[in-house]
């Protein structure tokens, strides 16, 4: 056994650091009283998982976003695992298509957490707005998503294989998009506020 204040005092002397727990994150997480409301488009999303399996019983985890203001989703995309750079993967997929957003709301999963996503948001000047823990209210309009989503889709459905989640899926994430009116948006459908050119929403 070695004394622990000698081990400080060596550790010192040979200016040695243990590396930080928490590494300093490059976006700033927004605090609660600066949430504002979105004013338009690609202004502030939200996104989360959903767990589901398919027949077989393999799981499924799924990621969803959606636009605050437009109530448009931009994806519903399954796979058996995600990691932070697979989150990144999806979102420049997208973003290459719609524009990027000015804010994201998350939760503190891993995935969201991750240096990835952390260098991706700096690079394209996003802002990641975390979740405080325990405190599923804080993304409420995601929650929301979801729920529509299990209910509508999910229960629905049997999913036999990965590809056929994603085409189960894609189709109902039109039919939100394109076809279903919501209530608070004033009964239209979101592509008609996220796009109103019309043009239909791109493919995830």
């Amino acid at each position: 056994m070695v004394n622990i204040k000698k081990t400080r005092r060596i550790y010192k002397a040979l200016g040695l650091q243990l590396r930080n727990k928490h590494p300093k994150r490059r976006v700033k997480v927004k605090l609660r009283e600066d949430r504002q409301e979105a004013v338009g488009p690609n202004d502030i999303w939200a996104m989360d998982f959903v767990h589901d399996q398919l027949a077989a019983g393999k799981k499924l985890r799924i990621l969803t976003i959606v636009d605050i203001h437009s109530r448009f989703s931009p994806a519903t995309d399954p796979r058996f695992t995600y990691r932070g750079e697979d989150v990144v993967q999806t979102l420049e997929r997208i973003c290459r298509k719609g524009g990027y957003p000015k804010t994201i709301r998350v939760d503190n999963g891993s995935e969201f957490i991750s240096r990835d996503l952390d260098l991706w948001a700096y690079v394209n000047k996003v802002t990641l707005d975390f979740s405080r823990p325990g405190k599923p209210t804080d993304n409420g309009f995601i929650e929301a998503f979801n729920s529509k989503l299990r209910a509508e889709c999910l229960n629905a459905n049997w999913f036999m294989t990965l590809a056929d989640a994603r085409e189960k899926l894609e189709d109902w994430r039109k039919h939100y998009n394109e076809d279903r009116p919501h209530s608070a948006i004033g009964y239209n459908v979101p592509i008609a506020l996220h796009n109103p050119g019309g043009a239909a929403s791109p493919p995830s």
